[in-house]
């Protein structure tokens, strides 16, 4: 029986993936296999020796600690593209609500008393709120992974013309782009291109606070900046004072902080990119299938520390060997086994950064003698045997 441990509301959709006849799912379970959660923090948090894996239901991480779960041998997967929709629909929200003056002219009406001649003062006052539209604009994507790709076909959709800053583009992430995006050599000849900049980029060390005062002052005049992606990437008082200076006509994001609240040209949302029940159900169904085929099977899908692989059972023994990706690992691994006159039907290596991880189909289960020896290579974090 594999127990998983919840952390958060999880979508009903993503929990009835696990079979109940063999699965435990609560938020109290001592001795979890896996950690199931959304935005629950575990920097703070003691992973207790039996856990394998932790699921995080959405694309970001931050609240995982990543390098403590590499050093454990454990696994983080999360769920990339499963909430890319609802954060494009709220992009085209952005983008309207950041050319339109959409957003005072409904505070303006809210504010109104009842009144003879409504229709004459809104005829009147109609005017302060004037915007342009979105058709025949530039749109630039920085970042076209799963969600900057969507904007980005998007706002050809609209009618605007669509450049694209990626230059750790992927395969994958290639084919989904329209051959209209216009291909940009650099960040700096986007923001002097573009009428409204819509980011999507992760938060690591390499974009904390890339959209600089150096970036913002070769902006084209009067752009509109969206940052749907992190609050991280731009540096908060280089937007401030782009905006003051009438340099940046509106910023709109999706992460208010205590030194912009209430600025007149700033459209701040509560963190609600993917907060949608579709996106909710699906981030959960997908790491529930992930956690499922990783705990029974040993395969890897969308993990953020461990490489992907996976690997059709052959037997019904598997062994799963997780160690420092140093080398002579692998042929001590196969030493010990062939010592031990097991036979091997099936395997696969792979790695990533300072992990590798190993899956072995043997052919009859192994002796403890042997699991024990494997288990003292110097360099194995840890090793599973899962027999079906």
């Amino acid at each position: 029986m594999y127990q998983i441990r919840t952390y958060n509301s999880i979508s009903v959709k993503g929990l009835d993936r696990f079979p109940r006849d063999s699965y435990e799912i609560a938020s109290e379970l001592p001795n979890p296999d896996a950690f199931l959660l959304r935005s629950q923090k575990l920097h703070d948090v003691e992973f207790p020796e039996t856990l394998k894996a932790i699921a995080r239901a959405g694309a970001g991480v931050n609240n995982v600690p990543l390098a403590r779960c590499t050093e454990q041998g454990i696994v983080v997967f999360n769920a990339p593209g499963a909430n890319a929709n609802a954060v494009k629909e709220l992009v085209l929200a952005g983008l309207l609500l950041g050319s339109r003056d959409i957003y005072q002219g409904m505070r303006f009406v809210d504010e109104l008393e009842p009144q003879e001649g409504l229709d004459p003062l809104l005829e009147k006052e109609k005017k302060r709120f004037a915007g342009s539209e979105l058709r025949g604009k530039t749109l630039g994507v920085v970042g076209l992974g799963n969600i900057g790709s969507l904007v980005a076909n998007m706002g050809l959709d609209l009618g605007m013309q669509v450049c694209g800053y990626d230059p750790a583009i992927s395969v994958e992430a290639a084919w989904r782009l329209s051959s209209r995006v216009q291909k940009m050599d650099n960040l700096n000849s986007l923001f002097a291109k573009c009428d409204y900049i819509s980011l999507h980029l992760p938060a690591i060390e390499a974009t904390k606070g890339l959209i600089n005062e150096s970036l913002l002052a070769g902006a084209k005049p009067n752009a509109v900046l969206l940052n749907f992606a992190r609050g991280e990437i731009v540096d908060k008082q280089a937007i401030l004072d782009a905006l003051n200076e009438e340099r940046l006509h509106r910023y709109v994001c999706d992460f208010p902080a205590n030194e912009t609240l209430g600025h007149p040209k700033m459209l701040q949302m509560p963190h609600i990119g993917a907060s949608t029940a579709e996106a909710e159900e699906n981030c959960a169904i997908m790491v529930a299938d992930q956690l499922i085929d990783f705990l029974e099977n040993g395969n890897i899908r969308n993990s953020v520390n461990f490489p992907p692989i996976e690997l059709a059972r052959t037997t019904p023994v598997r062994l799963t060997i997780t160690n420092r990706n140093v080398p002579k690992v692998l042929g001590q691994i196969t030493a010990i086994i062939a010592e031990y006159n097991l036979n091997i039907v099936d395997m696969l290596n792979k790695s990533r950064d300072e992990l590798a991880y190993n899956i072995i189909d043997l052919e009859e289960v192994p002796c403890q003698a042997s699991i024990d020896a494997l288990s003292a290579i110097e360099e194995v974090i840890n090793l599973r045997m899962i027999s079906h």
